[in-house]
């Protein structure tokens, strides 16, 4: 899961993204409107966490912009504004969850996790895939009922297949997928994570479509 946070704090965006990162998400951290506007314009995101107490504008006037333009991802404010009707204003205004501060990692962790089931048209954390069973909350993988022990990249790779079970991803969509924008690359760091996958899933469990990108295949039985 890749996670763009906005948040000007950075002493509580550097605690936030350290709580992610050990539950297995890609999160990217900008602190201001304008550094969100080219992230989300330059990047592939699956959740925005949004503080609205940024030093440029308002975080509505953000997240109003971005619905007004068509952007459908899901958001989540956080945010130390508590009153009833800061809660209603952005919810009306188009954020699909709400979070005050000062929070618990964990129930962040959950909400995110919902918002990013919700999204995938799923009821459970635990996605199967034929023999295959992922639970993306204790990030646990068994193969015919056998554990497989994955790196963090190839967990994320291979959750990034199971949300989007039809799609063909771009390569630039899985790099953002397992990388922020400030990590080193290597250029077959991806065909490296996709052919260790394939070793330990199957052969076909990322199927390539050339020309386009990598689709989710069966997995070995």
């Amino acid at each position: 899961m890749h996670i763009l946070l906005i948040e000007d704090d950075a002493l509580v965006a550097s605690g936030i993204t350290a709580g992610l990162r050990l539950h297995g998400m890609t999160v990217d951290h900008v602190n201001s409107s304008s550094a969100a506007q080219a992230a989300i314009a330059a990047g592939h995101f699956d959740i925005v966490v949004l503080d609205l107490g940024l030093p440029d504008e308002d975080g509505m006037v953000l997240l109003e912009r971005l619905r007004r333009v068509g952007h459908a991802l899901p958001i989540l404010i956080l945010t130390a504004r508590d009153a009833v009707e800061h809660r209603v204003s952005g919810l009306q205004a188009g954020a699909d969850d709400y979070l005050l501060k000062p929070f618990d990692l964990n129930e962040l962790v959950a909400r995110l996790q919902a918002l990013h089931r919700r999204t995938a048209g799923r009821s459970t954390n635990v996605i199967r895939h034929g023999a295959l069973c992922f639970d993306a909350d204790s990030r646990q993988v068994t193969l015919d009922g056998a554990a497989v022990e994955l790196s963090r990249r190839e967990l994320a790779l291979l959750e990034a297949l199971l949300s989007n079970p039809k799609r063909v991803l771009t390569a630039e969509q899985v790099k953002d997928s397992l990388y922020g924008f400030g990590e080193a690359v290597e250029s077959n760091a991806i065909n490296v994570h996709i052919h260790h996958l394939r070793r330990k899933l199957g052969p076909h469990i990322v199927e390539t479509v050339r020309g386009v990108g990598y689709r989710l295949g069966e997995a070995a039985t």
